[in-house]
């Protein structure tokens, strides 16, 4: 964890990008309430089913939130990066989390209680309409999420999602060394593939001379070369 040095949640809320634009005194409004929560890695932040109160923001680390099956089989629906909140949905419809949510690493978040939210929605209808722009991007991207199940290979998941985690700069570029941020286990439910489904198809790329697999991170020798094969 890092040390738990003084933070300004005044100012890690300003950079939030559904607070941008509310007033200096709206912010502190919504400061005075906010919670920093700290978890390590591996800690649960909530449960299915725990009482939801408001919703969190990442500042530092990484979240999964998923679900488990009577069988035991984790499903991760979502990987929270630095900066993206989660928890709204469930916050507005006023009902316990279907989901759960476990640090990836040493986290900070912030934790925004829905009353304080309630109140500045009442007071302030273009903050409404960026909550609203907000779920609707997390809704569209479900629907991405659908399709791609529904009409995507295994192998073009995985390639669009080493494509996603290029910078732009690398999209053309070539010899380019990818470290992935999560286990190859947590990437494959996350593409909805079974691990061992995920580790067949890395081989098959790597025997097409696509990528090349050294542990955590995959060389890519040609990006436009891969990118060929999602189509």
């Amino acid at each position: 964890m890092r040390d738990h040095q003084a933070i300004s949640i005044e100012s890690l809320l300003s950079h939030v990008p559904m607070f941008d634009g509310l007033a200096p005194e709206e912010i502190t409004r919504l400061a005075k309430c906010t919670q920093e929560v700290r978890a390590e890695k591996g800690e649960m932040l909530f449960h299915r089913g725990d009482p939801c109160s408001g919703f969190h923001v990442l500042v530092y680390g990484q979240v999964k939130l998923g679900f488990t099956s009577a069988q035991g089989n984790e499903k991760v629906v979502e990987i929270v990066q630095e900066g993206q909140s989660f928890g709204e949905a469930i916050m507005f419809m006023d009902k316990p989390y279907i989901v759960f949510a476990q640090a990836l690493k040493d986290s900070l978040l912030l934790h925004v209680p829905k009353a304080v939210i309630f109140e500045e929605l009442e007071r302030d209808h273009g903050f409404a309409r960026k909550m609203l722009a907000g779920l609707a991007m997390r809704l569209h991207q479900l629907m991405t999420d659908v399709e791609a199940y529904s009409l995507h290979s295994g192998k073009q998941r995985i390639i669009g999602y080493l494509i996603g985690e290029l910078d732009e700069k690398h999209l053309t570029a070539s010899d380019v060394v990818l470290e992935l941020p999560i286990s190859k286990g947590v990437i494959a439910s996350r593409l909805n593939l079974t691990q061992e489904h995920f580790s067949r198809i890395l081989h098959e790329l790597s025997e097409l001379g696509l990528i090349v697999v050294e542990g955590k991170k995959i060389r890519i020798p040609n990006v436009a070369r891969l990118n060929l094969h999602q189509l």
